[in-house]
């Protein structure tokens, strides 16, 4: 009888810890929208994103993402500087309805290149300082590197049909997260391959896939997301 206690007690403990697995050969799914608006003809404007994420493609909460920032793109210089602030809802995988929230200050650059006559690259270079829940102050630092190949024009434009690829690597600034609790400082990978349409001059879709890689498990995610240009005036 005791011997059959401790079975259940222990799988009674375990239990949570099985629920926050995440299931890897379950496609998960993001919707996102993201924006960039111009102030005028000046060198200001804002952007951002909102991102819902979820482990099972839909339902199952991953992330409730929050992103808006201002920019500035001196004249000429062909780059864009952000400046911005984050909130991100983290759930936990499974049954269980825990969640965690993440407060986090950004700065970025952007810049882009034609290689040939479709080859549009875009670099960004993002540093983040985050207050987590439970957590000591993190940093951590992203390069992401974007590819577009226009397929019936050489530009974005309405009706353009391109493939969308990137990839992206994140490393954590420490290690060390505070109560005995460390990561690596390789943090995960995300690499991307999509296709998009111009539904307006100013307005895209996308679909593709995401797998991301962290230290680990590693997951697909579909991915769709619509991307906004557009000025006040």
């Amino acid at each position: 009888m005791k011997k059959l206690l401790l079975l259940l007690l222990c799988a009674w403990l375990a239990s949570p810890l099985a629920a926050q697995t995440v299931e890897e050969d379950k496609l998960g799914a993001w919707y996102m929208y993201f924006y960039n608006a111009r102030f005028g003809d000046g060198p200001f404007g804002i952007q951002g994103d909102y991102q819902f994420r979820f482990w099972n493609f839909g339902n199952d909460l991953e992330q409730v993402l929050i992103r808006n920032g201002l920019t500035y793109t001196p004249k000429d210089a062909g780059v864009t500087f952000t400046l911005g602030y984050a909130s991100i809802t983290t759930g936990t995988p499974g049954e269980s309805t825990n969640t965690v929230h993440e407060n986090r200050i950004y700065q970025e650059a952007i810049f882009s290149q034609r290689l040939g006559g479709r080859f549009l690259l875009t670099h960004r270079f993002r540093s983040e300082q985050r207050w987590l829940e439970d957590q000591d102050f993190r940093t951590r630092y992203r390069y992401n590197i974007f590819v577009n190949v226009p397929l019936n024009a050489t530009d974005f434009g309405k009706g353009v049909v391109y493939l969308a690829l990137y990839n992206e690597i994140f490393i954590n600034g420490q290690t060390d997260i505070g109560d005995g609790r460390e990561v690596q400082y390789f943090d995960r990978n995300r690499t991307y391959l999509g296709i998009g349409f111009g539904l307006r001059d100013n307005l895209r879709i996308q679909l593709g896939a995401m797998n991301q890689t962290t230290a680990n498990w590693s997951k697909w995610q579909a991915q769709f997301s619509a991307h906004h240009n557009f000025s006040f005036r």
